[in-house]
């Protein structure tokens, strides 16, 4: 694998993307009209010109952002072609078919207006646009796991092995935890075998992942009252750190305090310092964002991990991926004119 002129590549595309300073003027721009004329100052023209013949308004914008991120991840994607190292990237970008599977089945159970659907999703792994589609216009859960089994997509198969109980429950959370366990451990088992520095790399930020999952559902679970045993049950295998034992004795405190409290000494003490008023109305989105963030920052600071490695790549999949966040939260922010503080700390920072 030639990485130095692959990451050469990359960190080229890395210097075209928006900095701060840019961002401060997106969200001070009073209406999306405005929003849009400083966008077609940067590298999203080509996509908003071409949404512009169909689109308007923040349409334009979703649409323009999303295929400019999909465009863009397929790019890096051809850059490393071949090999251990194309099936490693895969891994990550095979993140956006387990959201988009999620947020079509919770569509579908709500029974949401599929181009409302649509507009959530980004086609950046196996499934692509058309594939998208063809899932959204399925008239039910059942049909879209049906059509994935059909295609022969793998998440199919947790899916149908816990559909009974979905359909005997009505709890979407069923469907949702065994994804997200088969994708954790289909990709960990790829990289078991791996002792090159690109599987430790990945490996890492897979972890890390799977343990800020695993706390935000101890969070959860303590905020609904739910039974120890029957949250234990959607708890995936993570770092040794955080092991079924550690979690639940996190949860035995009973409360978002208590538990905040055996946070402290871990690399995730920082959501310790959230502001009591969130941890007494126990709103737990303040600090699902916060861990969000921390994710997000990690993969993003292996910009400056080895220049010879699948570090880079990685770094800039998050950032692009933050990047179109930023951009589609200031947008949907001013649709609804909400406040500017609430619309920062809605932001993904890095």
């Amino acid at each position: 694998m030639e990485y130095a002129y692959v990451n050469a590549r990359i960190k080229a595309m890395k210097s075209r993307l928006l900095d701060r300073s840019f961002l401060e003027q997106l969200i001070n721009k009073p209406d999306i009209d405005s929003l849009i004329a400083e966008l077609e100052k940067t590298t999203y023209r080509e996509e908003l010109d071409k949404a512009g013949v169909l689109y308007s308004g923040i349409h334009r914008i979703e649409v323009a952002i999303r295929k400019d991120l999909v465009k863009t991840f397929r790019t890096v994607l051809n850059l490393i072609r071949g090999g251990e190292t194309e099936s490693y990237l895969t891994l990550i970008l095979n993140r956006w078919d387990v959201q988009n599977i999620k947020t079509i089945l919770r569509g579908k159970k709500i029974q949401e207006n599929p181009s409302e659907i649509l507009d959530c999703l980004i086609p950046a792994g196996e499934l692509d646009e058309a594939a998208l589609t063809e899932l959204v216009k399925q008239p039910d859960v059942k049909a879209v796991i049906d059509l994935l089994a059909t295609w022969g997509i793998i998440y199919s198969r947790p899916l149908t092995l816990n559909f009974r109980e979905f359909s005997e429950t009505g709890d979407l959370l069923v469907l949702e935890y065994a994804l997200d366990t088969f994708y954790y451990q289909d990709a960990l088992s790829r990289l078991k075998s791996g002792e090159s520095d690109d599987a430790r790399i990945l490996k890492n930020i897979l972890v890390t992942e799977i343990d800020i999952n695993n706390i935000k559902t101890v969070l959860r679970s303590i905020r609904d009252r739910i039974d120890i045993e029957e949250a234990k049950r959607y708890f995936v295998k993570g770092s040794p750190d955080f092991d079924m034992e550690r979690l639940t004795s996190i949860m035995k405190a009973g409360t978002i305090d208590g538990a905040l409290k055996h946070l402290e000494h871990t690399p995730y003490q920082f959501i310790t310092t959230i502001p009591q008023e969130y941890i007494v109305a126990e709103k737990i989105s303040a600090f699902e964002k916060e861990l969000e963030r921390y994710l997000v920052k990690k993969a993003v600071s292996l910009f400056i991990g080895d220049p010879l490695s699948i570090a880079i790549p990685i770094a800039y999949i998050w950032a692009k991926y933050t990047e179109v966040t930023n951009i589609r939260v200031i947008a949907r922010c001013k649709i609804i004119e909400v406040p500017e503080k609430e619309l920062r700390e809605a932001l993904i920072s890095v």
